[in-house]
C-alpha cells in the first residue's frame, strides 16, 4: 500500500486529525506495512513488542485464549481504528492476543517514533487517553454483562450494540445486522456454544430475533431490564 495512502486513511482516524497536512505526511512515512491473513496471529499476549498498529484495510479482534483455546474477545477493530496503546505507553508486554479475522492490512509505527509525536503534539495524547477510556467502559460493560446477565441477554446486548454502530432500519421496522457465528458470539458472551445455541433459540422463539439471507434481524428499543 503506498504512502500515499497511508495518508489518506490516517486523515480520518481521529488520534490524528490534529496534526497538519504536513506533518501528518511525516508521520505516514514512519509507517511500515504488514499484510496479514484471515487468522494469522499479529502477536500474542505477553509478547515483548510495544508498537503501535492501525487497521488500514479488514478487520482484527483482540482476545484472550486459555490453555484449551477457548477465547474470550474483548474488542474487533476495523478500518481506521488502532490498537497495541497500552504497551505502546507504557513498555510492558502485550495485555491480549491480535488476530486478523479477515484478509488485512496492517499499518506499524515504532513506540519511538509515536513517543516523539507525542511530546511535539499533545494534543495527540489527550484523543489517545479518550479512546482508552472508552474502551475501558467498554470493557467493564462487558464484565458486568458476563456476571449479571443470563446468555440470552449477553447475545441481545451484543446485537444491540452492533445494531446502534452500522444497523439497518428496513421496511417493516426490524433492524438488520450482519450474520455473526455461535462461535463468535461464545467467544464474545464467555459462553459455551451450547449455551449459546440455546439462548439463540430462545430470542428467535420470543420473536426477538429472525435469521434470513444471511442476516440477523432483531426488534429495535428492546429494554434489557425487561427482557
Amino acid at each position: 500500500m503506498p504512502n500515499i495512502e497511508v495518508l489518506k486513511i490516517l486523515k480520518e482516524i481521529p488520534l490524528f486529525q490534529c496534526l497538519s497536512d504536513e506533518y501528518l505526511s511525516l508521520v505516514s512515512n514512519g509507517f511500515t506495512i504488514k499484510r496479514v491473513k484471515k487468522g494469522e496471529i499479529i502477536f500474542y499476549q505477553s509478547d515483548e513488542s510495544t508498537d503501535l498498529y492501525i487497521v488500514l484495510e479488514g478487520c482484527v479482534k483482540a482476545c484472550l485464549i486459555d490453555t484449551e483455546d477457548k477465547e474470550l474477545v474483548l474488542n474487533i477493530f476495523k478500518k481506521g481504528d488502532f490498537f497495541g496503546e497500552l504497551s505502546l505507553l507504557d513498555g510492558r508486554p502485550r495485555s491480549a492476543t491480535v488476530i486478523a479475522t479477515d484478509n488485512s492490512v496492517i499499518g506499524v509505527l515504532k513506540r519511538e517514533k509515536f513517543l516523539t509525536l507525542l511530546k511535539n503534539n499533545p494534543m495527540i495524547a489527550i484523543i489517545l487517553l479518550s479512546a482508552m477510556v472508552e474502551r475501558i467502559r467498554m470493557t467493564d460493560e462487558m464484565l458486568g454483562a458476563m456476571a449479571f446477565l443470563d446468555v440470552s441477554r449477553r447475545i441481545l446486548k451484543i446485537f444491540l450494540s452492533i445494531a446502534d454502530k452500522e444497523g439497518e432500519r428496513t421496511r417493516d421496522g426490524l433492524i438488520k445486522i450482519r450474520k455473526i457465528t455461535h462461535r463468535e458470539l461464545a467467544s464474545l458472551t464467555g459462553a459455551s456454544r451450547e449455551a449459546v445455541t440455546k439462548a439463540m433459540k430462545v430470542l428467535k422463539f420470543r420473536g426477538i430475533l429472525q435469521e434470513k439471507n444471511g442476516f440477523f434481524f432483531i426488534l429495535p428499543d428492546i429494554d434489557l431490564n425487561r427482557f
